[in-house]
């Protein structure tokens, strides 16, 4: 059975996630598109051959002839509409974060719920096989217990204008970086049992963070950090350390360009070295293929439960973080 897909928001990531990889995948079809300003979702619709342009995104989430809302707008904006969409009986893809505090995912859990809908957390590296092969050496013991994981990230400055320099928008390195890191962290060692904390550098414009440092710990004293930025250089990195080797994954980000290999390279104690190297994937077209899995699912398996783990965390982190940072010194 088809999926028939509404954009609310006309923007360049919909067009590298949705757009392109639905061209390749004959059971999703692009029904509709709403933006803010309606010459530029004229101008998106007639670009990728969509059929159908709404005057506003109330409008597109009424719409008959669509079953699954798919939402990419700036972050403080993702909640009310995945609300909106999923009370109107559909299903729901939004790009990470799926929201920003823990009484917005309660909300979202609770309608989802309701309207028996999925709503699903679009994170591109999930599900890539790199992740079962590090979950596999964890839970086998290949290189003795596991002792911590260290993710870094750095982007370039976000282009003038951004709501990513926006704290009240949903701007700030931690929220655009946290869904990777604890995706990562998720599917290689679990979430449950992690206690989170962090420590914020709200020095860019308007009191958005620049820099984050995030950090969970578990009570068998395993670790997991992550340490994001803005700068003049990409990173995007994980190692996972165990008591006779290091396990390091660089530019994890690299299949958002395309079909592209990655490779695990394993450094063991006494200075061996190994990589085992990963077939390319373009990890947009393998994501599409997942969330056409989730979103076919029976409604009891609620597609959210994992996302709502995720932004349970993120947000209790990046709460203490900020009050921290704001209290009287």
């Amino acid at each position: 059975m088809p999926l028939d897909i509404g954009l609310v928001g006309a923007t360049r990531i919909a067009e590298r996630a949705i757009v392109a990889p639905s061209a390749r995948h004959g059971d999703v079809r692009l029904r509709s598109v709403a933006a803010s300003d309606p010459d530029r979702a004229r101008a998106f619709a007639d670009r990728n051959g969509i059929p159908r342009v709404h005057h506003d995104y109330e409008a597109l989430v009424a719409d008959p002839e669509i079953d699954t809302v798919y939402v990419s707008l700036h972050n403080s904006a993702h909640h009310p509409w995945v609300v909106r969409a999923a009370r109107a009986g559909k299903h729901v893809v939004v790009e990470k974060p799926l929201c920003l505090t823990t009484s917005q995912l309660a909300e979202i859990v609770e309608v989802a719920s309701t309207a028996s809908v999925q709503v699903v957390e679009a994170v591109p590296t999930e599900g890539h096989e790199w992740q079962a092969a590090v979950r596999t050496l964890i839970t086998d013991q290949t290189y003795g217990r596991l002792r911590s994981v260290r993710t870094e990230m750095c982007f370039g400055p976000p282009a003038a204008g951004s709501y990513r320099d926006r704290p009240e928008l949903g701007g700030g390195i931690f929220l655009d970086t946290a869904s990777y890191w604890l995706q990562a962290v998720q599917a290689t060692v679990g979430l449950a049992g992690a206690v989170g904390h962090g420590q914020v550098d709200a020095s860019g414009p308007h009191g958005a963070d620049r820099a984050f440092r995030a950090g969970l710990v578990w009570a068998d004293g395993a670790e997991a950090e992550l340490v994001c930025r803005i700068g003049n250089r990409h990173v995007a990195e994980h190692v996972f350390v165990f008591e006779s080797a290091s396990v390091r994954l660089r530019n994890f980000l690299r299949p958002v360009a395309g079909a592209l290999p990655l490779n695990l390279v394993v450094t063991t104690a006494d200075g061996g070295r190994t990589v085992r190297s990963f077939a390319p994937r373009a990890y947009y077209d393998t994501q599409l293929d997942r969330l056409r899995a989730l979103l076919t699912a029976p409604a009891g398996d609620a597609a959210v439960v994992p996302a709502a783990e995720r932004i349970a965390l993120m947000a209790t982190i990046h709460a203490h973080a900020t009050f921290a940072h704001r209290a009287p010194r």
